[in-house]
């Protein structure tokens, strides 16, 4: 059936009707090889759509699931080799992968091998995209203990941002919630951003756990626990981040 292209690439989760409007009009559509013109419409069914060079793929093709990584796990989606040498060691999430998922589901963004916590894994690259670059500026938030009682002025200093790796941190919403306790919330990623940011205050990273990625949390889901998303759950991720 022929539709008119953003409603083809709103109804794939490639961009609102608006922005891809814009795709088109800056001619990174393509329609069977040649470039689209606003206003065109095409069968999805039947005609290869491309955007930026990539071939458009059926929403209905992809996959999320929601995965409790354990602390000593790498998050990594390469195979290891466990008969020779290997680059990865140690146990890895593709491991925790049931075998007809293995290859075919990847971890957005990082969570360090120290770590645990929710961790989305898909093969939808439009959300992977969205969700690790750092313009988007999505929430993650962490349960974090540290080795020493804590003080309002060392939370209030990671609060507003504080140089790590040559680069201040953005502001980040901080709780307290013990005497050595506290939970945080995060628009970026730096490596081992929460880690680094204790230890300059003195006072090093006894545990972290991640808790939510933006609208999706599962306080149910035990340590090496893996489930795809519900329809609700996909539904209000994809539209927190203008996919839906």
């Amino acid at each position: 059936m022929l539709e008119r292209l953003q409603k083809i690439l709103s109804a794939r989760g490639i961009a609102s009707r608006r922005k891809a409007e814009e795709y088109i009009i800056a001619g990174l559509v393509k329609v069977n090889g040649t470039v689209a013109i606003l206003g065109q419409k095409a069968d999805p069914e039947a005609d290869s759509i491309e955007v930026d060079g990539k071939v458009l793929q059926a929403r209905q093709e992809m996959l999320y699931y929601l995965m409790y990584k354990p602390a000593g796990v790498v998050t990594s989606n390469i195979e290891r080799n466990l008969t020779g040498p290997s680059t990865i060691e140690g146990k890895t999430t593709r491991d925790l992968l049931p075998k007809n998922l293995q290859g075919k589901l990847f971890p957005i963004g990082r969570l360090d091998k120290d770590s645990e916590g929710l961790l989305l894994l898909t093969n939808d690259g439009v959300l992977a995209f969205r969700l690790t670059h750092p313009k988007f500026d999505h929430e993650k938030e962490y349960e974090v203990t540290v080795e020493h009682p804590i003080m309002e002025g060392a939370l209030d200093k990671m609060r507003q941002g504080m140089t790590i790796l040559g680069e201040k941190t953005k502001p980040a919403t901080i709780e307290k919630t013990g005497e050595k306790t506290f939970t945080i919330a995060l628009t970026e990623g730096k490596n081992r951003q929460i880690r680094r940011m204790c230890q300059k205050i003195g006072n090093p990273v006894v545990s972290l756990k991640r808790v939510r990625i933006m609208t999706l949390s599962d306080a149910s889901l035990r340590s090496g626990g893996l489930r795809p998303l519900t329809q609700e759950e996909r539904i209000q991720l994809l539209a927190s981040i203008g996919l839906q």
